[in-house]
């Protein structure tokens, strides 16, 4: 809009005041004889031509009622619409004039002097003394006329005042420049509480003493906005304002408000002017649609019910209520399905409670009389819902293990908010205090209370003016939202500790509970579940006896987490323990447990019956295995994509040697590779996986420098050699992935518990055998033994004798059983079976097997070993 335009529509002068409108100065006779500026303008005709002539040269003589003359302007604008044909008088077309005066005005028809008729709105105003004292050419009357558009233009300006000042629902108010109110409108009145004559004159600060400003970047009071609108005439907009209504003490409103500058028309200033709109109203919508966003944004970020429960407290208090308390059920917290019993099957934990600080409200729940062994006060509490035990145990609760958790378990009163909510299932509204219960799946997993704190707080004081005592419908449904986004949090946190509870459990049975003890080997190891984030990982490992005294040791990583993994994890150590019992060396048994697990990728999409496995985690597991044999002292290890081990000598030189890197399971394409060392007696061998030496704030060669370094102290124990490496790789007990660690301190079997002799492959050797194993069993005192062991002997060196070629070689070996061995160059494996009764031969390695604990046959480079177990006598196993 131009400076011009704006300066027109603040000229509130009407179209009929004599300074601005058409004037004619009339005589008794109705003769013109005084023409106005204005006049001649409006009609183009000048003072020469109007003075002297009659007004009905002008105007018509009647005012108009009915239809308008032919050819008649409107000279208003159009109408709002714009269509043609609008006379500019509201409620007239070009079919009929309407009614005959506008607001008290007579409405003529104007002959213009270029033949225009014109629709005027005219005025008389006669002039004092009679007229007929007057005579022709006397002033009698004056006459004022203006066009129907400005008039009623002039008529909106003065609407739109009257509407400001008397139906605006924003508060209006002038103050001089000493800042002290002048005029105010209705609205502001009803604010106030009182007419303007009872409070003009007073200052604002003296109103609002208690209000002050709350946008960012301007003076806080009222004095300091408008002197600096009067200061610098800029116009401020928008400012929030807070205080106490005057008509509505003790509840805090917020207004919009807006200043600028007021100045008469010379520029002189003389006040400003206030625009003020409530927006209470508003506000709190917004707050509690703000107070909903930072609920999505806080509550649920980790699947644990007893953060859940603290972030839905956090996120309430202090703005929606003084107090909230969360009262989860026992079930919720181990996992278990949510109750759908009565409030009597219920048994809930207090698992937050948290206050503004000085209005904590009383608490009508009372402690479960009977809450068990092992309660204690609020603390930490797992996801398992169960206490951390030491290095090396997982910390799944078992449903035994309930009454352990540190959360107090209470109980509400019959009438009390909280148990109604839980006798009906849906909340409660008692005053100040909203009990909102938790469902999902059907089930109540607890109960929320939200407390306005409507008593005296703690130090007996009384709640603050303008805290809220009670809840609208707004905030009930705000907090029945908040309570279903947390109730759904702390199911998937239920699922979640129930999925990671049987994982655990599941991961603990098929962990070796205790490692036996062996002749071969000293052993110790520690296993810890990864973290609550990750979940149970699929981490391994395992010692499994073979035979001659030799003894293998594996360790492994499946991919993922969860119960797929742990399931995972069980197969393939069912199946590393089933191959090794062949006595496979370390590469063949890898290759075998690689097409093991390959062999699901192989199956057509519909080879079980339609479903289709979309995601496997056997694929890509890591295994090492090694077998040892404490006789020769010489150790054999393979690995498939894992991390080699550490081997520390007598000396304490920690190394990790280089083995042939095989890949992953399951991926194919590369052989497995063996490497073979001699250990001397007391070397350290340490297995692990990569959870062990990796973390976030470290990398793999940092970890492994920090093995090596807590393993070359000899003087240490094994289990403190554990216990060591645990503490300084993962210094908070659980890491983003489980861990594995095996330690094994080698042995050697003395010469005098191994004898060996080399024979030749003919019929005399059988019974030089027998007098050999004789000879040797006596001297050993298994006198015993001796007879079976001659059964053994001469089978099995007959066998070989008959069916193999080359040298025998014969081995008794002392050790917790007796170990009887026969070699020979052979490939072929004899068979145990049933011979019929004319059958001939065939019985002999029948008899061999009930005569033995176990037996077997051991493939090597140069031809195969059968191998024999017998027990000792009771006397000698010590």
């Amino acid at each position: 809009m131009s400076a011009a335009n704006t300066a027109e529509s603040a000229d509130f002068r009407g179209p009929l005041d004599i300074t601005r409108a058409a004037t004619a100065v009339l005589d008794a006779e109705s003769t013109v004889i005084g023409w106005s500026p204005a006049a001649a303008e409006l009609l183009g005709y000048g003072p020469a031509e109007a003075l002297g002539r009659p007004l009905s040269a002008f105007l018509s003589v009647h005012p108009v009622g009915g239809a308008p003359p032919v050819g008649i302007e409107a000279v208003a604008e159009t109408d709002a619409s714009g269509a043609p044909g609008t006379t500019g008088v509201p409620g007239t077309t070009a079919t009929g004039i309407g009614p005959p005066s506008l607001v008290g005005n007579e409405i003529h028809v104007a002959h213009a002097r270029d033949g225009r008729e014109l629709l005027v709105a005219t005025a008389m105003c006669p002039l004092p003394g009679g007229a007929a004292d007057r005579g022709p050419g006397t002033p009698d009357r004056i006459l004022v006329a203006a066009e129907v558009g400005e008039l009623r233009h002039w008529e909106s300006r003065l609407a739109l005042l009257q509407g400001l000042a008397t139906q605006s629902p924003v508060g209006l108010a002038i103050y001089d420049t000493d800042l002290r109110l002048t005029w105010c409108n209705t609205a502001y009145e009803r604010e106030i509480g009182q007419p303007l004559a009872a409070f003009r004159g007073m200052r604002a600060d003296e109103l609002y003493g208690d209000g002050s400003f709350v946008t960012p970047g301007y003076p806080q009071t009222l004095d300091g906005v408008m002197h600096q609108v009067l200061d610098t005439g800029e116009p401020v907009l928008d400012l929030n304002f807070r205080a106490q209504q005057p008509s509505d003490p003790g509840r805090d409103h917020l207004w919009s408000c807006a200043y600028y500058r007021l100045e008469d028309a010379h520029g002189h200033v003389f006040g400003v002017c206030e625009d003020a709109f409530d927006i209470t109203d508003r506000y709190r919508v917004q707050e509690r649609l703000t107070l909903l966003v930072e609920a999505g944004r806080r509550i649920g970020t980790v699947l644990d019910v007893a953060t859940t429960a603290e972030e839905i407290a956090e996120v309430a208090v202090p703005d929606f209520a003084a107090t909230v308390r969360v009262d989860v059920t026992r079930a919720a917290v181990t996992g278990e399905t949510a109750a759908v019993g009565s409030p009597a099957d219920m048994a809930l934990l207090r698992v937050a409670d948290r206050s503004e600080p000085g209005t904590a409200t009383p608490d009508p729940a009372l402690p479960d009389p009977d809450p068990g062994p092992g309660v204690r006060g609020t603390g930490p509490l797992d996801s398992e819902g169960a206490e951390s035990g030491p290095p090396g145990e997982s910390g799944a609760a078992s449903p035994g293990d309930d009454d352990r958790h540190p959360y107090p378990p209470v109980a509400y009163p019959p009438g009390s908010p909280q148990h109604r909510s839980l006798s009906s299932g849906g909340l409660v509204l008692d005053e100040g205090t909203l009990v909102v219960p938790l469902r999902a799946g059907g089930g109540i997993l607890g109960l929320v209370t939200f407390d306005r704190g409507v008593g005296a707080d703690t130090s007996g004081r009384p709640p603050a003016p303008d805290r809220a005592t009670t809840f609208d419908n707004g905030e009930v449904a705000l907090a029945d939202e908040l309570a279903a986004r947390a109730a759904v949090c702390i199911d998937n946190a239920r699922r979640y500790t129930r999925e990671r509870t049987a994982s655990l459990a599941l991961q603990r049975q098929l962990l070796p509970h205790h490692l036996p003890p062996q002749s071969a080997v000293r052993t110790a190891y520690r296993y810890l579940p990864a973290d609550d984030v990750t979940g149970v990982g699929g981490d391994w490992f395992d010692v499994i006896p073979l035979s001659g005294t030799r003894v293998g040791l594996v360790v492994g990583d499946v991919v993922g987490h969860g119960l797929q993994a742990a399931a995972t994890m069980g197969r393939l150590r069912t199946s590393v323990r089933a191959f090794a019992q062949l006595d496979m060396p370390p590469d063949e048994l890898l290759t075998r447990l690689d097409d093991l697990v390959g062999q699901p990728a192989e199956e057509p999409p519909g080879a079980n019956g339609g479903a289709v496995e979309t995601y496997d985690v056997t694929t890509g597991a890591t295994c090492l295995y090694a077998v040892y044999d404490p006789v020769s002292r010489r150790c054999v290890m393979a690995r498939a994509g894992h991390l080699p081990p550490a081997i520390v000598d007598p000396d304490g030189g920690v190394s990790f040697p280089d083995l042939p890197a095989g890949p992953p399971l399951g991926l194919g394409g590369l052989p497995f590779e063996s490497m073979e060392f001699e250990l001397p007696v007391g070397s350290l061998l340490a297995l692990f996986t990569d959870g062990l030496v990796e973390a976030r704030d470290h990398d793999i060669a940092h970890g492994l420098d920090t093995l090596g370094r807590v393993l070359g102290d000899r003087s240490a124990s094994l289990e403190e050699l554990c216990d060591r490496a645990v503490s300084e790789l993962v210094p908070g007990g659980t890491s983003a992935d489980d861990t594995a660690l095996l330690l094994v301190r080698t042995r050697e079997l003395d010469a005098e518990r191994v004898a060996h002799w080399e024979l030749n492959a003919e019929a005399v050797s059988v019974g030089r055998a027998r007098e050999l194993a004789t000879g040797q069993l006596e001297a050993w005192g298994l006198e015993e033994l001796v007879f079976a062991t001659q059964l053994v002997v001469s089978e099995l060196v007959t066998n070989a004798v008959r069916y193999a070629g080359g040298p025998l070689g014969l081995r008794l070996i002392r050790d917790r059983t007796l170990v009887c061995e026969v070699a020979d160059t052979g490939h072929t494996s004899p068979h145990l079976r049933h011979s019929a009764e004319d059958d001939e031969g065939g019985r002999g390695l029948f008899i061999v097997a009930q005569l033995v604990q176990r037996w077997g046959t051991r493939y090597t480079p140069t031809g195969k070993t059968i191998w024999t177990e017998q027990t000792l006598p009771p006397a000698d196993e010590g």
